[in-house]
């Protein structure tokens, strides 16, 4: 069986220098030399948007992207981690994911990460791309992932994100105060100065994100958030764009001083308040519809706690 793989990645500065070919295959190295080889005569991998040679050298900053048709299998190495397992059965895993956990292999995580801890609990998964994963949550955000466990699940489960019918809720704690609920409709692509950020740019996927304020006190935001799409720190991103950056956002919001009336809050979450707390989709054998939630992780709590009072 054949599947689409598509993922963008920016160079690292521990790649600074290196030739294309040989950063994209520690960038992936779930894929042989060979294959990355092959590819780049292609044009099915691109250097900043353009196919280049493989010898060209990459610096910091610049985008890889891959965008191939392959058989189906990934290549990590199993690890034995101890996974929050909220449902599972034959055809599909929901993990509740904690926050500091990265989803996939890359440069400077070849260890440690979801997808080793996922092929080490269930061997059959490094037959499918990805170890069944169709969606992802960045490193320092925690909640839901569901894990297809056949093909046939998998490929359900990319048609059900496709169509925009999985519903994805975040908890978000952001700052100001955000309207009562709302939509950003604006599409999300590389930063065009600093390519280690995301940004609305003109030329961007289409990006859609839905909220609804539940509480406000301490010019803070409590938000329920939905997904319609998965871009890349979609959330995070549109947020900061319509002017209500997440509370402790390292990359997209302002530095924060003591007087701030959130600062002890933001002492509490030390990483982006954004949690995937709810998750529902059609299970890809029964079709039924199903439903899952996982509690706030305990710095979350907190520092909502500490802003808005034990509303939990």
């Amino acid at each position: 069986m054949f599947n689409c793989f598509e993922d963008v990645k920016d160079v690292e500065e521990c790649f600074e220098g290196l030739r294309l070919d040989q950063v994209a295959a520690r960038m992936w190295p779930e894929f042989s030399r060979e294959q990355i080889k092959g590819w780049l005569q292609l044009g099915c991998i691109q250097l900043n948007g353009q196919s280049s040679k493989p010898s060209i050298r990459v610096h910091q900053g610049d985008q890889i992207e891959i965008d191939v048709v392959m058989e189906d299998r990934t290549h990590a190495e199993p690890e034995p981690m101890a996974l929050k397992i909220v449902h599972e059965d034959m055809h599909i895993l929901v993990i509740d994911k904690p926050a500091g956990l990265v989803v996939h292999p890359g440069a400077g995580h070849w260890s440690g990460t979801l997808v080793n801890g996922l092929v080490h609990l269930d061997p059959a998964l490094a037959a499918l791309p990805r170890a069944g994963l169709v969606h992802r949550l960045d490193k320092d955000t925690s909640g839901l992932l569901v894990v297809a466990r056949t093909a046939q699940a998998q490929e359900s489960l990319i048609n059900q994100l496709k169509l925009r019918s999985v519903r994805r809720h975040y908890k978000a704690i952001a700052l100001g105060c955000v309207p009562i609920r709302g939509e950003v409709d604006a599409p999300i692509g590389r930063h065009p100065r600093d390519r280690v950020r995301m940004a609305v740019v003109s030329q961007g996927k289409p990006a859609l994100t839905y909220y609804q304020r539940l509480a406000f006190a301490n010019s803070c935001s409590l938000l329920d958030v939905q997904l319609a799409t998965g871009r890349t720190h979609q959330i995070r991103v549109h947020m900061a764009h319509a002017g209500y950056p997440l509370l402790a956002d390292p990359v997209y919001a302002p530095v924060m001083n003591e007087m701030h009336q959130a600062y002890q809050a933001q002492l509490l979450m030390k990483r982006q308040a954004l949690h995937a707390w709810q998750l529902g989709l059609i299970h890809p054998c029964s079709g039924q519809a199903m439903v899952w939630q996982a509690e706030l992780p305990r710095d979350f709590h907190d520092a909502a706690c500490c802003l808005f009072g034990d509303i939990f």
